[in-house]
């Protein structure tokens, strides 16, 4: 969200493997855009794949674009990486979404190409606009306005449906029409009206023309049909010249505060056999392999998987690893990849808060995998802890305390046993309640209370050696917080921050809209959300239910696929509207 100057040079297209140039003439075109910095955009490996998919298909050239490398008072006009084209020589520009804070850069990009910011401002001889991607899939009001279509689903089932239909020469609004009415997944904001109650809460979503009264998230529920997999493999990233394979989507955990691990259930996860195919093709541009997925430590035969790639001088990484979860395989997995920093998520500092939150992992867990890890020649930890989750208490937060202090511990008698010692990284991040979660009826934690958190924290743990902690900054996260959970009046307060150069300070104070209403007030049971048009399978009423256990302290099991109904994802003629 803040906005600073960047001297990175752009990247040099001959330092990439694998980008794709296809000719535009008789094609339709697409400018893929991240809305941030290359370096980010060319990590995420949802871009990556989309960018793939569009390439495969014989009638579409789609090229990359991102938020140029200046400041916003100096925002230069993006242009495409493969061919230096204006975004609005393509047909459709098509913005991948991850994050809530890149909202405010969509717009700045579509300013600085000279195109109008609102929907109902274009015409037919503009691009198409249209958006995809995680943060989409949970609230996409706030940016309705700005968008055409929204496609809400995961790309491999849901592009080439949507490309067989659009037709670049045909007016506007009949191409908006043939989507939602063709394309599962379309969501044309401009075919429905929201309806508020005299308190500003919505009363309803009205259809304005013969379309979907919901939206049904489009998944692939079979991932072997498919490779997920690094399509550019490039030094000018976060990961470094490494082959991202996804083993996997959703996670069976539950825990209470992560939107994934709903809106993608069922967990799905691929054969080992496909993914050591995948691997092999990974090795033949790069010595690594970054294997990516909400719950990488719960792929079955994990360990059988990197046992083929034992002592072959190929680096493995993990996005994530579960401190309970840190079996042989994976730990010579580590090892072998000389991998010098490993994570532990424990979120909270007490286990009854764990509980809360469904983490499912004690403090014995914990501390264990901190000695397991550095036993294993991994010398450097990094921990993440949230501040602010429902039902913290002050003793909760020093517990945080004690928990690092506990963990530098074992730390140091295993360190001091290899006769080396490393550094543990401290993470404090601002609890947000999400869509999709449990925790979606949940006001947010106010500004002061959690930098009183943050900055007690820090004075416990400020004089304790080979140690280092970072925090989020709290505002931040309320701007986060209202752009996760807004609805179309949120537009009104992006407009006004675009207008005021990112100054949200001064928006915040100004705007006709109430942010508070949407950060830090609790939704009542029967609210009707401004997300709840989207049917990603999951009832209502179960979150609600995981909300009240989470309240009595009380944990849940692990996603059991196939065998239980509860939350009744599952069940193949669960489509019912998700309001209650």
């Amino acid at each position: 969200m803040v906005r600073k100057t960047r001297k990175a040079t752009r990247p040099s297209i001959e330092s990439e493997i694998g980008t794709i140039r296809k000719q535009w003439r008789g094609k339709i075109s697409v400018a893929l855009v991240y809305p941030n910095r290359y370096h980010i955009g060319m990590s995420n490996l949802g871009f990556q794949t989309v960018y793939r998919l569009l390439n495969s298909l014989d009638h579409v050239v789609c090229e990359r674009a991102f938020l140029p490398e200046t400041n916003a008072s100096e925002m230069a006009r993006p242009t495409t990486v493969e061919s230096n084209r204006p975004l609005t020589d393509a047909d459709i520009i098509a913005f991948s979404i991850s994050f809530e804070n890149d909202y405010p850069h969509l717009l700045d990009i579509l300013d600085s190409v000279g195109l109008p910011l609102k929907s109902d401002s274009r015409t037919s001889r503009h691009p198409l606009v249209i958006a995809g991607g995680v943060a989409c899939l949970l609230n996409p009001e706030p940016l309705a306005p700005f968008i055409d279509c929204f496609l809400i689903g995961e790309a491999e089932e849901i592009l080439s449906t949507f490309f067989e239909t659009f037709e670049s020469r045909r007016d506007k609004k009949t191409v908006l029409k043939n989507l939602a009415h063709k394309v599962p997944g379309a969501y044309i904001p401009a075919f429905y009206r929201p309806r508020y109650d005299d308190d500003g809460t919505l009363a309803a979503f009205e259809p304005l023309a013969d379309v979907p009264p919901v939206i049904k998230r489009v998944y692939l529920k079979d991932l072997s049909r498919t490779s997920t997999r690094s399509t550019v493999v490039t030094p000018h990233t976060t990961f470094d010249r490494s082959f991202l394979i996804e083993v996997g989507r959703g996670c069976p955990h539950g825990c209470r505060f992560c939107s994934a691990g709903f809106i993608y259930r069922p967990p799905r996860y691929r054969p080992i056999s496909q993914l050591a195919q995948t691997i092999d093709q990974g090795t033949r541009l790069t010595d690594r392999i970054g294997l990516v997925g909400a719950a990488v430590s719960d792929l079955p035969e994990i360990d059988k998987l990197c046992g083929q790639f034992h002592d072959k001088g190929i680096r493995i990484s993990f996005s994530s690893l579960r401190a309970d979860r840190l079996s042989p395989g994976l730990l010579a997995a580590l090892k072998q990849s000389k991998v010098k920093t490993a994570t532990i998520a424990p979120e909270a500092g007490t286990d009854r808060l764990r509980r809360v939150i469904n983490k499912g992992l004690s403090e014995n867990d914990i501390l264990t995998a901190a000695t397991t890890l550095v036993e294993n020649g991994i010398p450097n930890l990094k921990l993440y802890f949230m501040i602010g989750l429902p039902t913290e208490t002050m003793s909760d937060v020093e517990a945080i305390t004690q928990t690092v202090k506990k963990i530098k511990h074992r730390f140091l008698a295993s360190s001091r046993a290899r006769k080396k010692i490393g550094h543990i990284t401290v993470s404090l991040n601002s609890f947000v309640p999400k869509p999709f979660t449990p925790f979606q009826w949940c006001a947010m934690e106010e500004i002061g209370v959690l930098k009183t958190k943050i900055k007690k924290i820090k004075s416990e743990l400020k004089k304790v050696p080979n140690l280092r902690i970072n925090s989020d900054v709290p505002r931040w996260a309320h701007i986060q917080a209202l752009l996760s959970r807004g609805d179309r009046k949120v537009a009104d307060i992006l407009s006004l921050a675009h207008a005021n150069g990112g100054n949200w300070a001064q928006t915040l104070k100004t705007v006709a809209v109430n942010p508070d209403f949407y950060v830090y007030r609790e939704r009542r049971t029967d609210e009707r959300f401004p997300w709840d048009f989207i049917d990603h399978g999951i009832k209502k009423s179960f979150l609600r239910r995981e909300y009240q256990r989470a309240m009595q302290g009380r944990a849940t099991a692990d996603c059991q696929v196939e065998t239980c109904h509860v939350c009744e994802v599952c069940k193949e003629d669960n489509r019912e509207d998700q309001s209650v």
